[in-house]
């Protein structure tokens, strides 16, 4: 099947389909799937905007809201992650995954509104019960998707020309400490055949070889590719033929292993400010397995009356943003999503909103109101998380992204070199923009970057666990190693330079007319 897989979305879906609709045009048949790596913005309304962790004056509507209203739908079945800069609220609704309009999926998450200024960064966090919830799972997985990159991914790629297209990474590429914790730790456990990523804006390709565990046992890779974002000249998508199962069904099913976890664990959720440790083998804890058994996932089979298919029950929950009547002070509402209590009540699981409601309202009748402002605070109420992905205390900067506490600022002021590095700002010219379709064609094969050269080896995973200068194929038959790598983007930014001039900000920008960048 083609999958097509997309970098940071923030919001572009008119120019992702219009890229996916040139790609069907050149290649060898239509695209069966998109997958989106973060920074979707599902944004509906203005309530939702203020929910996304950006500065006020970067909130804009952009694309999405056309898709939930009716007015536009997904051309291809899109199945999205969240990232560092979405509607939060809207996500909420969903914290097991659901619709967010036709044809469009939400693998889930959950938090708590209303949002302070420190929960709306603490929201995109990854909790530690949820790295032990995907740490249960022990069947082989073909695909992974994560906003951010695992830690170390670096070092099984083309580390010098990262290092070259993006230097201001090198401090943190040397110190080891670009990218997810989590999600090196999963790389580790899950060994996909793919991970996808997006998050660092710029296109970057690896193949981790992991070890086998037990002699006898063929060793199992993980080929990576991360992506750029959403503009024209970038690398933010990419099209990968995957082999599947031809008599598998077209439509969503769910996962019999992962809903017996989610059963299985579903006395672990947490929704107050108590802390608690995960469950180890010990001596402190009665069960520490939560991996799926064939009797559990018997149990789903027979809760969900043998049928899998996931529902096509999309309902719309808040009120769409009209261009004409714009509603300023439209008000937060933590909101219960009917696809979410009927998944929950299917499967015998908490409805976490409402089990935080009935918190709210227990803690409002007993006067705890500034017991309920701790627990907002701790983001959804769960243990705060060791993997705290806000990278906003990294030294070195990224000229794509803009600072969050960055309120009043110009558009021709100067940022200090601590950057949040968590949201991307980017457009092109106008006159860059004047074909848009011309602009956004280039869809490129994965770059000849699996190999790595002597100059990286040193010190590097991959000098003792992969044999690199073998090519590598991608699973289209293509070589790898003889694909050049191209890079379009403009940034040459010198490596110790403490100062950085705002030059790509605009993404974030109203754009309610499509011949408008």
């Amino acid at each position: 099947m083609r999958v097509a897989v997309a970098g940071c979305c923030h919001g572009e879906l008119d120019k992702i389909y219009e890229t996916l609709a040139l790609a069907e045009r050149r290649g060898p048949g239509p695209i069966d799937l998109l997958l989106c790596c973060g920074d979707f913005q599902a944004v509906r309304n203005e309530a939702d905007l203020r929910c996304m962790a950006v500065p006020p004056k970067y909130r804009h509507m952009q694309t999405f809201y056309r898709y939930y209203s009716g007015e536009k739908k997904a051309p291809v079945l899109t199945v999205f992650i969240g990232g560092n800069h979405e509607a939060s609220n809207h996500l909420q609704e969903l914290p097991y995954g659901g619709w967010v309009a036709p044809n469009i999926y939400y693998l889930g998450h959950f938090e708590c509104p209303p949002y302070n200024a420190a929960t709306i960064r603490s929201i995109y966090h990854v909790r530690n019960i949820e790295v032990y919830k995907l740490k249960q799972l022990k069947q082989p997985m073909d695909i992974f998707l994560s906003h951010d990159w695992p830690r170390s991914i670096y070092h099984y790629g083309n580390k010098k020309q990262l290092l070259k297209t993006k230097s201001f990474f090198r401090q943190e590429v040397e110190n080891n400490t670009l990218g997810s914790p989590a999600a090196s730790e999963l790389l580790e456990h899950l060994k996909p055949t793919y991970w996808f990523s997006a998050h660092l804006h710029v296109k970057f390709a690896a193949l981790m070889q992991h070890q086998a565990k037990d002699k006898g046992q063929s060793a199992k890779a993980t080929k990576f590719l991360a992506l750029d974002k959403c503009l024209p000249h970038r690398d933010f998508l990419q099209v990968i033929e995957i082999e599947h199962d031809p008599s598998a069904p077209d439509y969503l099913e769910y996962d019999t292993e992962w809903l017996a976890i989610l059963r299985a664990t579903n006395d672990l959720i947490n929704v107050s400010e108590r802390l608690w440790n995960m469950p180890e083998n010990n001596g402190l804890h009665t069960r520490w397995d939560y991996s799926a058994t064939k009797e559990a996932m018997n149990e789903v089979l027979e809760k969900l009356n043998h049928d899998l298919k996931v529902p096509c029950n999309f309902s719309v929950t808040a009120a769409c943003y009209d261009p004409s009547k714009p509603q300023t002070q439209m008000q937060l509402v933590h909101r219960i999503n009917p696809q979410t209590t009927e998944f929950c009540a299917q499967l015998g699981i908490t409805d976490i909103n409402i089990r935080l409601q009935k918190a709210k309202e227990e803690q409002h009748v007993c006067g705890g109101c500034e017991e309920q402002d701790d627990v907002e605070s701790n983001g959804s109420g769960e243990d705060p998380s060791e993997y705290n992905t806000d990278t906003s205390a990294l030294s070195s900067v990224n000229p794509d992204e803009i600072m969050l506490d960055e309120e009043e600022e110009n558009d021709d002021s100067i940022v200090s070199a601590h950057s949040d590095m968590n949201t991307p700002s980017g457009e092109p010219s106008s006159d860059q923009a004047s074909d848009f379709s011309a602009s956004f064609s280039d869809i490129r094969v994965l770059p000849g970057s699996m190999t790595v050269s002597s100059d990286d080896t040193s010190g590097s995973p991959v000098g003792k666990e992969g044999n690199c200068g073998d090519p590598v194929e991608l699973g289209d038959g293509k070589d790898l190693t003889k694909v050049p790598l191209k890079r379009l983007s403009d940034e040459h930014e010198p490596e110790q330079r403490k100062k950085i001039k705002r030059r790509n900000q605009a993404i974030y920008a109203a754009v309610d007319n499509d011949d408008t960048a």
